[in-house]
């Protein structure tokens, strides 16, 4: 990897969490640093406007403003996948390396390899978001063979309000879908404060914690060449090949 390493990463406009979490990840990467490009995000639904903001070219708009700041590597640090279908990732991926010559990678691509990589069928998924978005989720991991043998989500529909959902009740709902005996629980969404419970969360339930804020960045890691086990004391994903 070169003696510095900057991540873009494509954010939200409503986000908060995101931001100084994954600053504190790069900042574990010896000449690491993560550069940050909004684009607008205020609601998640299925309705037609929520699912118009994530229209491939406001994402690319905001792709070539961090090209400019010459990253290594652009990561779309949201989720939206999860609910739009895999391929979405796939194509927009492509495009930002069309566009702008820089690889790229998601928060989601990253995680779905991290769960291939050890064979993860069975998944407890956390959310804030609303039952049928949670559905969509739950229906796209199974046709990928993998099951949510245990979920629990929120109900919340504002993006902004996701970051206001404290650590502790993350961590209660993580121990209520413990017992199903997931192979892995991935808190899915980059805008809840999960990310540094990893180690206490492995520590208590023995179960893999896989966030999406540290999905994507160590996806980015990946991409550009660098050893994500570089980054300790947030989660045993970060020794995985």
């Amino acid at each position: 990897m070169p003696q510095t390493l900057r991540l873009g990463v494509l954010t939200p406009s409503s986000n908060t969490a995101l931001e100084p979490l994954t600053s504190a990840l790069a900042a574990a990467v010896p000449g690491c640093s993560a550069h940050f490009a909004r684009f607008k995000v205020t609601e998640i639904s299925l309705s037609a406007q929520a699912l118009g903001q994530f229209d491939d070219s406001k994402i690319l708009a905001a792709a070539e403003l961090l090209a400019d700041a010459k990253v290594d590597v652009i990561g779309w640090s949201g989720t939206s996948s999860g609910w739009l279908g895999f391929d979405a990732d796939r194509h927009l991926v492509e495009r930002i390396r069309e566009r702008t010559g820089i690889v790229a990678t998601t928060a989601v691509l990253a995680l779905n390899e991290l769960l291939a990589s050890r064979g993860v069928k069975r998944l407890a998924l956390v959310t804030p978001y609303t039952a049928d978005v949670q559905q969509k989720i739950v229906d796209n991991y199974r046709s990928i063979g993998i099951e949510v043998v245990a979920e629990r989500h929120l109900g919340i529909s504002v993006n902004h309000a996701f970051a206001s959902v404290a650590p502790q009740r993350l961590m209660a709902l993580m121990r209520e879908v413990a017992p199903a005996r997931p192979e892995a629980i991935t808190t899915f969404c980059t805008n809840l404060r999960a990310a540094p419970l990893a180690e206490a969360v492995e520590a208590e339930l023995d179960i893999p914690l896989l966030d999406t804020v540290s999905t994507t960045v160590w996806g980015q890691l990946r991409a550009a060449g660098a050893d994500p086990a570089q980054v300790s004391g947030w989660g045993r994903m970060f020794g995985w090949r």
